[in-house]
């Protein structure tokens, strides 16, 4: 088990700053302009990643959805051409790559089937994410365990059984593992956000939040509670065309989100009870009986 993870050239785990993941996905609909602007964005509001989707379409669209018809900003086309429309090859990443880099900012993906992870290593990136879809795809899994990367682990639509058998696989020396909930927008009734300890204790990783919330209040609650790393979906606009546009983020709430983070985690303190600096001169006005400090 392990306390702190490095992921690129940061820390992740408790007492260190909240790792902030712009989750960019497939909002880009396949514009690497698109992406660029997105990764702008989680750069100029101090986030220290972003995260893509990764996917070998024929591979990982199910059978019974890839000639169902859809109604897209290029037409009406099956289901599995326009997972082909919207997926970036090597030629797209490493454009990416060498983009977030002038911008100092990390890059990596969420790798939908085993070929997809062999295209990320290739690409040489940090860390690998297991969406929440893929907690149960032990093949996807296996082939994660064996690049010998950090792996952060999202924990929606599961049960803490799968979760556990998805720990087995991975191994808890690098692992990171995100409270999640996979309701596209997430109702507060839903965000069950008391399960962040709950997982602490029960794996001793590094535990982060992935929200799919509107707003920022849930997100900021996880970081209180203990999310060492939080994941939210951007957008440019989220009346863009998309399934994940109306969950995410816009420029501003994103910049908004990790400005509070970061005045949340000088809040939050160390816990330790004591007479504040700027306590003394009230307490010396306002008190008329006190004992000495410490006694």
């Amino acid at each position: 088990m392990a306390e702190w993870v490095q992921i690129g050239e940061e820390i992740v785990g408790r007492h260190r700053p909240t790792y902030v993941i712009g989750e960019i996905g497939i909002n880009h609909n396949g514009s690497v302009e698109t992406a660029k602007s997105l990764i702008d964005v989680a750069a100029l509001a101090g986030a220290q990643a972003v995260k893509f989707q990764k996917r070998t379409p024929h591979i990982s669209t199910p059978e019974d959805m890839k000639h169902t018809l859809r109604e897209t900003p290029w037409g009406e086309m099956t289901y599995l051409d326009y997972r082909y429309r919207v997926e970036f090859e090597k030629e797209q990443y490493t454009e990416i790559a060498a983009y977030a880099a002038t911008k100092g900012i990390d890059w990596f993906a969420s790798p939908w089937d085993v070929p997809s992870v062999q295209f990320l290593e290739d690409m040489g990136v940090s860390t690998h994410k297991v969406a929440s879809a893929s907690v149960t795809d032990l093949e996807l899994l296996r082939e994660l365990a064996r690049t010998g990367k950090p792996i952060i682990l999202s924990t929606g639509m599961s049960t803490l059984d799968q979760v556990d058998k998805a720990v087995e696989i991975l191994g808890t020396e690098q692992l990171v593992i995100m409270h999640a909930t996979s309701t596209y927008p997430l109702p507060p009734e839903e965000a069950n956000l008391r399960t962040i300890p709950v997982l602490a204790e029960r794996y001793g990783v590094p535990i982060g939040y992935s929200g799919h919330e509107r707003g920022l209040q849930i997100s900021l609650a996880a970081v209180a509670l203990g999310a060492v790393t939080v994941e939210r979906h951007i957008t440019l606009d989220r009346t863009m065309w998309g399934s994940d546009q109306a969950a995410s983020l816009e420029p501003h709430g994103f910049m908004s989100l990790v400005r509070d983070i970061r005045v949340l985690e000088k809040a939050l303190g160390d816990g330790v009870k004591r007479v504040m600096p700027g306590e003394l001169k009230p307490m010396a006005r306002l008190r008329r009986h006190s004992d000495p400090i410490g006694a």
